[in-house]
């Protein structure tokens, strides 16, 4: 212990104490040195709160390199400060570059600014998902099917960027989709990852459409890499459905007091609460729900360009 006492006594009190002070200021390159580390120091996040916080703080050792060379005349200060400002030139660099190799075609950036960006999403990570469907957008011309009940596969996820999707049943309108809004949210919600399963609706394009398409397979393997991006769709795909099932029970039902969702077969049945109910419009009292579907015979799959 008295080893130890020494060693910070001798540390703390061996130098010689300040009996006179400077009273005259050091030069401004100082000041602005110091002032630039204090506006660096409140950078942000993200890509370009790392260049801001690099640019600055580089800077501010640059000033304090020049002020070591010209004011002090200390050799150590200055390369200290110097090798500090080669460090955040070096990083500053680096950033630069990641933030340009991160580009993408002019639907994918308007996606990200509409959907992933006030969510936090950074852009590497939209980078990862836009990787996982091959930066591809696929074109859905119209009166052409995106699927069809009964015949096509659950084998993607895919999510509109333009135009209007009709969702049908036996030729009945259920609702529409519109942009930003998942095309098979509540079938890829249905089936677990090992389950496979057909389309219990018809999707036609009522206006030409864009959508992006991601492969079951392949993004349940990004799911399983990064458990923030299977997060993020949970909560994506979660919301929508929710948006389609307001959509559809405000239009569907069956008599005494029940709704009913052809979609998601967990929602048959729920009970509506205690309060008097509309008669349906003699329009869909007449028509059968198991009568064939008009006008959607002739579907088309779609093909990417």
């Amino acid at each position: 212990m008295g080893e130890n006492a020494s060693f910070w006594e001798s540390l703390i009190y061996a130098h010689p104490t300040c009996t006179t002070w400077k009273r005259e200021a050091e030069g401004s390159i100082y000041h602005l040195a110091s002032i630039l580390f204090v506006v660096g120091f409140m950078g942000g996040s993200g890509f370009f709160g790392l260049l801001y916080v690099f640019s600055l703080l580089g800077l501010g050792f640059l000033c304090s390199s020049i002020w070591a060379w010209l004011d002090v005349c200390a050799a150590d200060i200055f390369s200290w400060n110097f090798i500090l400002f080669a460090i955040c030139f070096v990083q500053f660099i680096y950033v630069t570059y990641q933030v340009r190799s991160v580009s993408f075609d002019r639907e994918f950036q308007e996606l990200y600014s509409s959907l992933f960006q006030p969510l936090g999403i950074s852009l590497t990570v939209y980078r990862k998902i836009v990787l996982c469907c091959d930066a591809e957008v696929v074109t859905l011309e119209k009166e052409h099917c995106y699927a069809m009940q009964g015949k096509t596969p659950i084998d993607k996820l895919s999510l509109l960027v333009s135009g209007r999707i009709r969702v049908t049943v036996d030729g009945e309108f259920l609702h529409y989709i519109f942009p930003l809004q998942f095309l098979d949210s509540p079938e890829w919600d249905s089936l677990r990852p090992t389950e496979e399963g057909i389309f219990q609706v018809t999707l036609t394009a009522e206006t030409d459409c864009r959508y992006v398409a991601w492969r079951r397979k392949k993004l349940y393997l990004l799911f399983a890499k990064h458990r923030f991006i299977s997060r993020l769709f949970s909560i994506l795909i979660g919301r929508d459905i929710a948006e389609k099932l307001y959509a559809l029970n405000d239009r569907v039902h069956m008599g005494k007091g029940f709704r009913y969702d052809i979609r998601l077969p967990n929602f048959y049945h729920v009970a509506l609460p205690e309060t008097p109910t509309l008669q349906p419009s003699y329009h869909l009292q007449r028509r059968s729900p198991r009568r064939k579907a008009v006008g959607v015979t002739n579907c088309i799959l779609p093909k990417k360009i």
